[in-house]
């Protein structure tokens, strides 16, 4: 498999964007299974960067090892601008962690989970209830605060989950599949508070099962395959390294079907639904010229859609065969 990477972005003036994480060579095996390859990441301040990969493509593991919890097996890596190998602890000092299994005790209220989480940090007892309170609030999660963690509900817990983890004001977040399980409104509050978070200048390091979720959030992305990264850019620069993008024309009467189906060229029948389909790269320029064209022909399409290809195309042509259909997402026009 071919590996894709795009250029390192700028900031608006033309200088590099100050960089948050940075792994050169990161290198990971249990036994003689390779998990991560020799993978490079380069995650600038202030950004999201989301991880996409199948089910055990690494990406855990990736989370684990510049979040401190293991160690590499080779790689330079760097973290807030320290080095995990020499200095780990100030690295840790720079990071909050959200796993994707919750961290949250359900014996004892929001309020208390918070409050343990200002003991762990050492802040002193003012100062962690001052912290747990604005948290509480800024997650609304006031009103449930005097009660049992285990009585929230699945939204309700990673909220708390991530308020507890910026108890320490980091300045690097990585959220392993932070919304995995969660119903869509529970989710679309999460992408909010995720945003927010970067709007203060946070980094976010994200990985996700969910495309949508990465091509709403993230400024870059990286999709991991087989240990490697096997295309890196951000969701457009993705989005344009695979092929398959058409314009379809349906037809009710069949004699302007065959008509257009004569005069055009390159075009896929299919006879059955009185249906062309068109590579296009899906611009305005390509389709106002189909559009012009029919008109100057007399031929009149009874529906025209555009597809292009979207993030589930990217996933399953740079991660194998897929074991479930393509279906292409069309737009109406």
């Amino acid at each position: 498999m071919p590996s894709f990477v795009m250029p390192t972005s700028n900031q608006g003036d033309g200088h590099p964007s100050p960089t948050a994480v940075s792994a050169v060579g990161l290198r990971k095996s249990y036994g003689d299974k390779t998990v991560l390859d020799g993978i490079d990441l380069h995650i600038p301040a202030g950004s999201v960067f989301a991880l996409l990969g199948p089910n055990g493509a690494g990406k855990t593991t990736a989370v684990k090892i510049l979040s401190t919890l293991i160690t590499a097996d080779a790689g330079d890596l760097h973290v807030g601008g320290h080095d995990l190998a020499a200095d780990p602890q100030a690295a840790r000092a720079a990071i909050g962690v959200t796993g994707q299994f919750s961290a949250v005790d359900g014996l004892i209220t929001g309020e208390e989970n918070m409050l343990l989480m200002a003991d762990l940090h050492h802040l002193s007892k003012s100062e962690g209830r001052r912290v747990g309170v604005e948290l509480l609030e800024r997650f609304d999660l006031v009103e449930a605060a005097k009660k049992p963690a285990s009585t929230y509900s699945g939204g309700m817990k990673r909220r708390l989950d991530i308020a507890m983890t910026l108890v320490g004001s980091p300045r690097i977040i990585f959220l392993d599949e932070p919304t995995t399980g969660l119903d869509p409104r529970s989710r679309h509050t999460m992408w909010g508070i995720i945003r927010g978070l970067v709007s203060d200048g946070v980094t976010v390091f994200l990985t996700t099962q969910y495309l949508e979720e990465a091509d709403e959030l993230a400024d870059r992305i990286a999709v991991l395959n087989d240990g490697k990264i096997a295309a890196e850019g951000t969701a457009e620069e993705l989005k344009r390294l695979v092929p398959g993008g058409h314009i379809r024309l349906r037809f009710t009467d069949p004699v302007a079907y065959q008509s257009a189906a004569d005069a055009l060229r390159e075009v896929t029948r299919d006879d059955e639904a009185l249906s062309l389909s068109i590579p296009s790269d899906g611009s305005q320029r390509e389709l106002r010229s189909i559009l012009d064209w029919l008109d100057s022909a007399g031929i009149e399409a009874d529906e025209l859609t555009v597809h292009t290809p979207d993030l589930d195309d990217v996933f399953f042509a740079l991660t194998g065969p897929a074991n479930v259909p393509n279906q292409p997402k069309e737009s109406l026009r």
